[in-house]
């Protein structure tokens, strides 16, 4: 009786062993833009109450996320605007921040913008560093939006951190910006890149004054 109980128990445990190892293979895979959004602290967005930052040492930028207020500050003027009631005069101010939060952000932009199409991933020569990297293409809809139609192929190593990017108006087959992102800090959690040179070296998009708040 002793071993019909045991081997009952090795039995159920064998059954349920095998029960969760199914849940676990048959759990959907995350894909290549999840997981690069991912390695750049994404877990911890939802804690965000506050994003500032300044664009390029000319924009400056604060963002609640939650309620999508924005406030743009520059040496002529401030503007407040919520982003769900966009008029003629914060329409400009708007598609500044839409631009300026993409460098900024574009881990994220992957999961959360729609009317896009991901590719694969595949290996390719990165066009700066002149490195082997994997490479995906985020191309936008033809339709709406402040970028329709363009594309950009982003290069990025194997632990999922963003290192390059070409930017292809229209979708050409040339592209007409190329930049690293280097110079990483983390900001409760989440990664960002706060330089963005070409190929030349000659030039750098800077994001500066980055602060992140947390609830």
């Amino acid at each position: 009786m002793k071993n019909l109980l045991v081997v009952f128990c090795l039995v159920t445990l064998c059954y349920s062993c095998k029960q969760k190892e199914e849940k676990v293979l048959s759990s959907p895979e995350l894909s290549t833009a999840e997981k690069i959004a991912n390695a750049h602290g994404f877990e911890h967005w939802k804690n965000v109450s506050e994003i500032h930052f300044t664009f390029n040492k000319k924009r400056n930028w604060t963002w609640n996320p939650k309620t999508d207020d924005v406030t743009l500050t520059t040496e002529k003027d401030t503007i407040n605007y919520n982003r769900k009631s966009i008029d003629s005069i914060s329409l400009k101010a708007d598609r500044g921040f839409i631009n300026d939060k993409f460098w900024l952000l574009i881990p994220f932009q992957l999961v959360w913008d729609s009317g896009t199409t991901i590719s694969d991933p595949i290996k390719e020569t990165a066009p700066i560093s002149k490195i082997e990297m994997n490479k995906i293409t985020l191309l936008y809809s033809s339709e709406g939006g402040y970028t329709p139609g363009d594309a950009y192929d982003i290069y990025f190593e194997d632990d999922y951190i963003i290192k390059e990017w070409a930017f292809r108006r229209g979708n050409k087959p040339q592209a007409g910006l190329t930049n690293t992102f280097e110079n990483y800090h983390n900001y409760n959690g989440i990664k960002m890149a706060s330089d963005h040179k070409n190929g030349k070296g000659d030039w750098n998009l800077t994001l500066t004054d980055i602060k992140v708040k947390t609830n």
